[in-house]
This record gives structure tokens, C-alpha cells and sequence, in this order.
């Protein structure tokens, strides 16, 4: 296998990675993350005209990349600089998820060109991380549908112009592309500890054309899983990005910092304290790509390999936000340094998506159950068919 980035792929880094380095220091991350709506619409939309919602799309979509490697290269330098722009919510998963479901070409444009924010609605708060069986309820009417529910922690949900939601249809699962202004939806913003927004979702007899109806059954459950997947590998490739940075800032403060004459760098239990925080992120690396590679493989092979790089990538990314705030010390924990606001990112970042316990446990019953999908809210311990 070539673990090596294509021409493109290396071209889409060095572009954006120079793009973030001159335009985004910590300090306008900062006020973005701050502001009413959590970004800054002049960074979108430079991010937008730079390609990078493109990047995250097949030429299918009217993109230019979409596999899991330029997903992974893309949050990779989104990591790095802590960007709090909704390009997962919006292109990485919500974008993919309408052309897997065969969405009219003109939204996917006005996607990649800044014109138009989705976010994907499938979490709900009594089901913890499984999202096949919705208690929101999709009911058939003379002129199109009818949604009743509640959904939970929606990424950049509160600045989304439309939603893709998941409701039960006769008890079988469906997608539906929902309006953010439809009568009878009710956002509930909120930040998020790591500086990022969420939302809930209120649905009160909303009522929908019949074109707002994506797809449904088993091509519904097939697009959502693949949708997670995504989302996975971008958040695991957001989460290395971040760990870099963390490593670089460490590496840089313990051979300036001077105890009894001498960079503190040149302690050996530093030393071997680092070298470990290093192999976790080499080993996560490595996560990662399998995972991105495996994103176009057999449903099996992706799901448990996207499973595996999630734990990972949570139990790594804790072990280096803890490490560079004690080799740190107290001045890791203030505000205005850059090193707590990454150290929140890595931590959440575990909770998005399906936590560390929880992949575990799909690793292991999708293997004795290939079948197996999410397990229920109560189930640590237990298989599922």
C-alpha cells in the first residue's frame, strides 16, 4: 500500500497550511469562537474560494477530491490551527450525505462555494451514540410530510441554513433535508466547552414538501453509517493535526525553559515522558490512514477500521493534552495561552461522534456480528446481531 500523498493531495496541504499560517493566528481563532454565531464568515468564505469545500467532495459532487485521504489532509491543517469554521458539519459530512442520497447538483454548488452551511441532525438524547432507530417521527401528509422530535447536539446546527434529520417513517429510518426557517422548528444554541457550537432541535408538526424526503429503509442506514464514518475520520484527523501542535509547543517550552541552569528539556524523565507522547501520535497516525483508506472498502472492513482508529485517537489524544499541560505546568492552564484551548479541543473531540468505550465495543460486535450496527443506550457489555 502507498501511504504517500498524491501531487494534489501534497499541493491541497502546502496550500492550506501556508493559507491558516498567515491568516489564522491563535488570537482570531479566539474572537471567531467568541462571536455570536462561533466563526468568522470572511475566513469561510476565503476557505470556501481557496477550494477547501471542494477538496471535501467527489467530482461527482461537483468536487474535486472526497476520498478519505483528502478528508484526512484537509482537517489534518484544520487541526493545527484549531479552525472553528463549519467545514465538517457542513461539507465533510452533511454535503457528502445529500450526494450519496442523489441531492439536486445546485445545492452541492452552493455548498462548495460558501453560499449555503448544512449540519447533519441524528443524535437524540436517550440513545446515546446509535442513530437507527429515531423516536423523531416522520408522518406522511397530503402535500408533502410532518415531523415531531427533539435532536441533540447538532455541529454548527444554530448557523445552518438547512438540516439533514433522521426520523422513523413506520418504523423504518429516513433523511430528510429540512429548512432552517420551517415553521414549526426551534433551535436551542449552545457553545461547547472546546470553543465550538452545538444546538437542539425541535421539531413541532414541521411540515415539508415531499421532495424533502432524501432517501429512506436500507439506502437510508446505508448513507448515514457511511456519513459517521466520514465524520470520524475528519474529526481523527483533526484531533492528530492538533496533537502535532501540542507536541511542537512542548518540545519548544522544555528546551527554553531553565531550571538549575539547564533546559528542563534535558531531564531524562521529560525526555522519556515525551518520546511516549510522540509514539502515541505516530501510532494514531497510523490509525488514520488505515481508517481514510478504508473508507470506499467493503462496509465491514471501513466500519471496523473507522471503530479502531476512534478509540485510538480518543485514549492518544487525552494521554497528549494531559502530558503537554503537566510538562507545561501552571501556565499551560491559563486562558491566554494557545496550549489549554487545544487540550479542551482533544478531549472533546472523543465525545463526538462515538467515545472511546463506545467504539470499542462496535469493534468487538462487528466482529462476532458483521451485521451488527449501533448498540443500545444501556449495552457496554453486550453483543448485538
Amino acid at each position: 500500500m502507498n501511504f504517500n500523498y498524491s501531487d494534489d493531495q501534497r499541493m491541497l496541504s502546502d496550500t492550506l497550511n501556508r493559507f491558516l499560517e498567515d491568516n489564522y493566528p491563535h488570537e482570531h481563532r479566539m474572537q471567531a469562537a467568541e462571536s455570536d454565531q462561533g466563526f468568522n464568515t470572511d475566513t469561510w468564505q476565503q476557505l470556501c474560494e481557496l477550494g477547501i469545500a471542494g477538496a471535501l467532495l467527489p467530482e461527482g459532487a461537483g468536487g474535486y477530491g472526497g476520498t478519505g485521504v483528502d478528508i484526512s489532509v484537509v482537517f489534518e491543517a484544520l487541526g493545527k490551527a484549531l479552525v472553528v469554521e463549519p467545514l465538517m458539519s457542513t461539507a465533510a459530512i452533511s454535503a457528502n450525505l445529500l450526494h450519496d442520497c442523489g441531492a439536486e447538483q445546485s445545492l452541492l454548488d452552493d455548498v462548495i462555494a460558501g453560499n449555503t452551511m448544512l449540519a447533519l441532525a441524528c443524535y437524540e438524547q436517550d440513545h446515546r451514540y446509535r442513530v437507527d432507530t429515531p423516536d423523531c417521527t416522520a408522518t406522511q401528509q397530503a402535500d408533502g410530510w410532518q415531523l415531531n422530535g427533539t435532536k441533540t447536539m447538532v455541529l454548527n446546527g444554530d448557523t445552518a441554513d438547512q438540516l439533514i434529520v433522521s426520523a422513523s417513517v413506520d418504523g423504518a429510518l429516513a433523511l430528510f433535508l429540512v429548512p432552517t426557517d420551517t415553521a414549526g422548528v426551534t433551535r436551542v444554541a449552545y457553545p461547547t466547552v472546546d470553543g465550538g457550537r452545538g444546538c437542539d432541535v425541535q421539531l413541532n408538526n414541521a411540515g415539508v414538501g415531499a421532495s424533502a424526503l432524501l432517501c429512506r429503509d436500507a439506502q437510508a442506514l446505508e448513507c448515514l453509517e457511511l456519513a459517521i464514518a466520514r465524520a470520524n475520520v475528519a474529526i481523527g484527523a483533526e484531533a492528530l493535526g492538533a496533537m502535532e501542535t501540542c507536541k511542537n509547543m512542548t518540545v519548544e517550552y522544555l528546551q527554553t525553559r531553565k531550571q538549575f541552569g539547564v533546559p528542563i528539556g534535558k531531564f531524562q524523565t521529560l525526555q522519556h515522558r515525551m518520546v511516549d507522547v510522540m509514539i502515541e501520535i505516530e501510532q494514531a497516525r497510523s490509525s488514520l490512514i488505515n481508517a481514510a483508506t478504508a473508507l470506499n472498502d467493503d462496509r465491514l472492513t471501513r466500519e471496523r477500521n473507522v471503530s479502531a482508529m476512534k478509540n485510538l485517537i480518543g485514549r492518544a489524544a487525552r494521554l497528549v493534552a494531559e502530558e503537554s499541560i503537566q510538562m507545561h505546568g501552571g501556565i499551560a492552564m491559563t486562558w491566554e495561552y494557545a496550549l489549554s484551548h487545544y487540550a479542551k479541543r482533544l478531549v472533546m473531540i472523543d465525545h463526538w461522534f462515538g467515545d472511546t468505550d463506545y467504539h470499542l465495543q462496535r469493534y468487538i460486535d462487528l466482529g462476532l456480528s458483521p451485521n451488527a450496527h449501533w448498540l443500545p443506550f444501556n449495552s457496554r457489555f453486550s453483543f448485538v446481531e
